[in-house]
């Protein structure tokens, strides 16, 4: 039996369990941009890396408000992470060549949210293709870029 070791999963675990972390509002009140992977600001939302990506580029869109719906969300929010969606598209198709993006909002447990308590944007480039062999058989993902080389990338783009 073979093993992969994935270390960094533990501290998404631990994340996810503490009901007082989230990281979207300790993105949003910070100024350390780079360590928190924003690599966009705008008046009433920002981008941030997915630190646990299921592609290079992948992209989350939130408000800054902590709310769980869109319903719940202000206007100006909502109609600005669609703006902010519509340049990632553009973005991330320049960079990466992607064939198609995912783009989607998981609202709710059931949904699939990772994090249920703020409302986020998905947007993630995809290619012809790319569910190979290690995802479909290993139900492992393989990126090819390191975080950092796809945040220095975004911020730069998003200036």
């Amino acid at each position: 039996m073979r093993h992969l070791w994935a270390p960094w999963r533990s501290v998404y675990m631990k994340e996810k369990r503490d009901p007082q972390c989230c990281i979207f509002c300790i993105a949003a009140a910070g100024t350390a941009d780079e360590e928190n992977l924003v690599v966009y600001r705008g008046p009433a939302t920002f981008a941030i890396l997915n630190k646990y990506p299921y592609t290079s580029g992948h992209l989350m869109i939130a408000p800054y408000e902590h709310v769980s719906r869109l319903s719940r969300a202000r206007e100006d929010s909502v109609a600005e992470m669609m703006r902010v969606a519509r340049w990632a598209e553009s973005i991330l198709e320049d960079l990466y060549c992607a064939d198609g993006l995912n783009i989607g909002i998981n609202l709710g447990e059931a949904a699939g949210a990772g994090i249920k308590e703020h409302i986020h944007l998905h947007v993630l480039p995809r290619w012809t293709g790319d569910a190979n062999f290690m995802t479909s058989v290993g139900a492992t993902r393989v990126l090819p870029e390191a975080l950092e080389e796809t945040y220095a990338k975004l911020k730069h783009a998003f200036r």
